[in-house]
């Protein structure tokens, strides 16, 4: 399995503050980049794959509604993760 319960609390340590901070924005944003990231990878290989495709869409419209609401609450807070995580906006 690619997302294993260590990846997913080293990035809640990293982006979230700490690994037990499962619910922050910056940390969602940033185990939602992680994933999307794989699932690109995964349909160059399969471009046929209209099921992970769809999920895909879907996960890039979850990140960047968390996006927008962290835009609206703190714009530094936002700018740092979009540079952290180089995340096109």
């Amino acid at each position: 399995m690619y997302l294993t319960t260590e990846i997913k609390q080293s990035i809640f340590a990293q982006y979230g503050g700490s690994a037990q901070d499962t619910g922050s924005p910056e940390s969602q944003i940033a185990l939602f980049t992680y994933r999307i990231n794989h699932l690109t990878d995964h349909l160059r290989k399969h471009k046929k794959d209209k099921s992970t495709e769809r999920a895909l869409v879907m996960l890039v419209g979850k990140r960047k509604k968390l996006l927008n609401y962290l835009k609206e609450i703190d714009i530094e807070r936002y700018r740092k993760v979009i540079s952290d995580l180089n995340i096109r906006k």
